[in-house]
């Protein structure tokens, strides 16, 4: 063997033994960081990812959030017709936007009721032309909607 291939294989080894050292190095780090990571409040973490986002209620029995939810909800009484309007269609019915009969204009009313009661129901319920169904209340029940057009209709007779 050569001088030259002396040397280039002792550089190589020297070469070789400093990369094995530091992947060694770089194995240890690596594995020291990643069990810090998984030992992170790991079981807590675990479990909030995996909890369910329900839960199952069996008529008669009352669970401990069920008793707390009783407790601290509020029974409400129904809105009267003149809330709901007040409340949802007097931005619209106030003052006449896009062709909405304004409240208290019995001759923009008097075809609308000749209509019916049923059929005023049913374009507040489903829309009609620039009103968007149930007008701007979307959580309005049938029957709320009906005591608003019937306070409405008594307003304007």
């Amino acid at each position: 063997m050569s001088h030259n291939d002396k040397q280039f294989a002792t550089v190589f080894v020297v070469v070789l033994a400093g990369l094995a050292i530091l992947a060694v190095i770089l194995y240890l780090i690596a594995g020291y960081l990643t069990e810090e990571v998984a030992t992170y409040k790991a079981e807590e973490v675990i479990l909030e990812n995996i909890k369910p986002v329900g839960q199952v209620n069996i008529a008669g029995e009352a669970t401990q959030e069920a008793a707390v939810m009783e407790d601290t909800t509020a029974v409400t009484e129904p809105m009267s017709g003149e809330q709901i309007y007040q409340s949802s269609c007097v931005a619209c019915h106030g003052s006449g936007v896009a062709g909405a009969p304004k409240l208290g204009d019995a001759a923009a009313w008097a075809p609308r009721i000749a209509q019916g009661m049923g059929t005023l129901l049913t374009h507040a319920v489903n829309g009609l032309n620039a009103m968007p169904p149930k007008g701007t209340c979307a959580s309005c029940s049938e029957e709320d909607l009906q005591a608003a057009i019937e306070y409405m209709v008594g307003q304007s007779q």
